[in-house]
């Protein structure tokens, strides 16, 4: 991808799945990457199987002084943020008539005002030092509706409205887009789907897979190059045609 090398790139729920995958891609890009995650063990793993990263950060985004002394170190390792990939989250399959209010109140403050809290901070200093992009973690659960994930849902529909509305109030300096991957095969994935239930899911997507978190990492890498430099408030949706024809196609 054109303009990546040299880039500082600010990955948060990097340590595994999506976001390790994209710490792999952009370091192969050029690019310094720094990894936020809460998980010690996965900091330490990532460290230990990305060598070349900038280093990594224990943050959780669902804290905001966490996320601006996170942010702060990010910038102190790297000289600097051009890219943030906006990826921590969390779910929890359960049926909408068992979800408790702590386990609602935890999935929005995640997946929802972590992911919040990480874009206003990284914006405010993007804004300051001449801009970026920021890029966000959806899902098409956040387009279409999805059994035993409302709580999960809500929170990906409403980062889905939050970058468009970033996306026009931060133009021109900063470009905002969000990406919404159908079923992708993460350790998040794998704990909560037995292997009959994967399979299940492999025979409804039209490509007959799940995504491999390598191929969500792709389309961000373009969307943060100079390739993508007219893109901006648009929601990427990467699912194998899983959303594509509706019940028709189930």
């Amino acid at each position: 991808m054109r303009g990546l090398e040299g880039k500082r790139v600010l990955i948060t729920g990097g340590a595994s799945g999506i976001g390790a995958a994209a710490a792999a891609r952009f370091l192969e890009e050029g690019s310094a990457v720094c990894v936020l995650d809460r998980d010690g063990e996965g900091r330490r793993r990532i460290q230990a199987e990305l060598p070349d990263l900038a280093g990594t950060v224990d943050a959780d985004v669902s804290n905001l002084k966490h996320v601006e002394a996170g942010i702060d170190d990010a910038v102190r390792l790297m000289g600097g943020l051009d890219v943030v990939i906006n990826n921590a989250g969390i779910s929890i399959r359960h049926n909408f008539l068992a979800i408790t209010a702590q386990e609602w109140d935890n999935v929005i403050a995640v997946n929802l005002t972590g992911v919040f809290y990480v874009a206003q901070t990284a914006a405010r200093h993007m804004v300051r030092h001449g801009g970026g992009v920021i890029l966000q973690t959806a899902s098409t659960n956040g387009l279409v509706g999805q059994p035993f994930y409302a709580d999960y849902n809500a929170t990906k529909a409403g980062v889905i409205e939050l970058t468009k509305s970033m996306a026009l109030e931060l133009a021109p300096k900063i470009r905002v887009c969000a990406v919404a991957p159908g079923y992708v095969l993460t350790p998040m994935q794998r704990a909560e789907y037995t292997e009959e239930m994967l399979e299940e899911v492999n025979r409804k997507v039209p490509l007959g897979r799940h995504a491999k978190p390598e191929e969500i990492a792709a389309l961000f890498a373009f969307l943060a190059s100079e390739d993508a430099a007219y893109i901006t408030g648009q929601v990427f949706t990467i699912d194998g045609a899983e959303t594509a024809g509706g019940l028709a196609s189930r």
